[in-house]
């Protein structure tokens, strides 16, 4: 009866750290995921993904020339979660391509969320590339799918105006982010340029 006991409760421990290793955490920011979701996931399969939040699908006007199909998903008490850019405009087999992180919840592994500062870029991350615009600089992270956008009166004031090109260090630490973004297309256009490659050599 011991010894029936020991296997029980051995094998109870390996069910229990299997399950432990496998279940996704639902506010973890890595690359080619972001909590439930990944870059692989396909719009027909966020009601199924976001089975326990709501998700609210925004369909462009006829009679807008703007064509917005954002998708926002809240959690059950309301609050925004992301909101969600396709691929291709209301295509239900179209891949996420662009999320705007709004939650502050949904952080990465070296604490990277929509509430940190520069900072916590500058001293965890490689900084690949800036772009200045006329109102923000953006800031894009080496080997990460996340980028993040930086009003211009974050800068000190000779930088507000100009759309020189805005180096590492001329950013200050405090510095917030106005948008933090994840973004998709790079990985799905090369998984379509794969995958024709691969049909065409057959």
């Amino acid at each position: 009866m011991k010894m029936q006991k020991l296997i029980f409760m051995v094998l109870a421990a390996t069910v229990l750290l299997t399950s432990c290793e496998t279940e996704k955490d639902p506010f973890l920011i890595s690359n080619g995921a972001i909590g439930l979701l990944s870059s692989d996931s396909k719009v027909s399969q966020l009601d199924s993904i976001y089975a326990l939040d709501s998700v609210v699908y925004n369909q462009p006007e006829a009679s807008s020339f703007i064509s917005s199909d954002d998708i926002e998903i809240y959690d059950k008490e309301g609050n925004l979660l992301l909101i969600l850019a396709p691929e291709m405009v209301a295509n239900q087999s179209s891949f996420v391509s662009n999320i705007q992180v709004i939650d502050s919840r949904f952080t990465t592994d070296k604490g990277l969320n929509v509430n940190s500062t520069y900072k916590v870029i500058k001293d965890n991350y490689t900084i690949e590339s800036i772009e200045s615009t006329l109102s923000s600089v953006v800031v894009f992270l080496k080997d990460s799918d996340i980028y993040v956008t930086i009003d211009k009166k974050e800068l000190p004031e000779n930088l507000r105006y100009t759309q020189n090109k805005i180096e590492t260090t001329q950013i200050p630490d405090q510095a917030t982010f106005k948008y933090f973004m994840i973004g998709w297309d790079a990985e799905i256009e090369e998984a379509a340029e794969d995958a024709s490659d691969s049909s065409a050599g057959e």
